[in-house]
C-alpha cells in the first residue's frame, strides 16, 4: 500500500496536491476548487507547486467524519 492511500503514520511531513487527491479519489483540479473557494484544508505554495502539511491533511479528515462512534 503506498502512503497516498496508507496510514497516516506513512504518510511524509508535506504532501504535494497530487498526492492528497489520490488519498481521497479525487482530482487535482477539485483541490484547486476547494482552495479558490477556502473549504478545503489548510494548503502552502512553495515555488510553483501546492503542498498540505501531514497534520492539516489528518484534521481536516478529522473535521469531516460523520456518524459512528469513537472507539
Amino acid at each position: 500500500m503506498d502512503a497516498a492511500n496508507g496510514r497516516s503514520e506513512d504518510l511524509p511531513p508535506i504532501l504535494p496536491e497530487r498526492v492528497v487527491a489520490r488519498r481521497w479519489n479525487r482530482s487535482v483540479r477539485t483541490l484547486q476548487r476547494w482552495r479558490k473557494a477556502g473549504t478545503g484544508p489548510t494548503w502552502m505554495q512553495i515555488g510553483g507547486g501546492v503542498f498540505y502539511r501531514r497534520e492539516d491533511v489528518l484534521a481536516f479528515e478529522a473535521a469531516k467524519r460523520r456518524g459512528g462512534s469513537e472507539t
